[in-house]
């Protein structure tokens, strides 16, 4: 294995995960508008929303504050991960 493609690994890796989630993303939020109400898309839609924050720094020169962070799963979002590293998978 060559060393740059182990320096490009990680990176790649990241760029999936986050084009996964974009995709899954705008699934999820097709399914709330376009499915009817019922199991499937209580299923599919439902998401866990960890968030982060927000982070008040005081550099006594300058004020800011970072936040709130928030990431919603769900299964949708999974799948088109899922769907994104089967594509890469396959292309490299």
């Amino acid at each position: 294995m060559a060393t740059g493609s182990r320096t490009r690994r990680p990176i790649f890796h990241v760029v999936v995960l986050a084009a996964g989630f974009i995709v899954g993303g705008f699934m999820t939020q097709f399914s709330r508008k376009f499915l009817p109400l019922g199991a499937v898309k209580e299923l599919l839609t439902t998401g866990v929303t960890p968030s982060l924050g927000p982070l008040h720094v005081d550099l006594v020169i300058l004020k800011f504050a970072l936040g709130p962070v928030a990431l919603d799963v769900s299964l949708l979002s999974l799948l088109g991960v899922l769907i994104a590293y089967l594509i890469a998978r396959s292309l490299f």
